[in-house]
């Protein structure tokens, strides 16, 4: 038998634009805005990159990629903007 995986209600002031994009984000996937910040909350919190993805990321920083322009990682949008996504 599993054990009960307790939870706590929190409040948070979060923007309103934010809130907005994230309802959005988790009708599309057909979830609760309570389970989807949930999910993305624990996959922040747990999904650490190895040893080899921190070299990959800490490279794409750095801009020395041979011929290849810099990668803009300040966010998801920045990102696919500078790999002409």
């Amino acid at each position: 038998m599993e054990a009960a995986i307790q939870k706590k209600a929190t409040m948070f002031r979060l923007n309103v634009d934010l809130i907005e994009r994230l309802k959005e984000m988790a009708k599309r996937e057909h979830r609760s805005l309570n389970n989807f910040v949930e999910c993305v909350l624990l996959d922040v919190a747990y999904n650490e990159p190895n040893e080899l993805t921190k070299a990959a990321i800490e490279e794409a920083r750095s801009g020395k990629l041979r011929d290849v322009p810099s990668v803009d990682t300040s966010s998801v949008e920045a990102l696919f903007k500078s790999m002409g996504l």
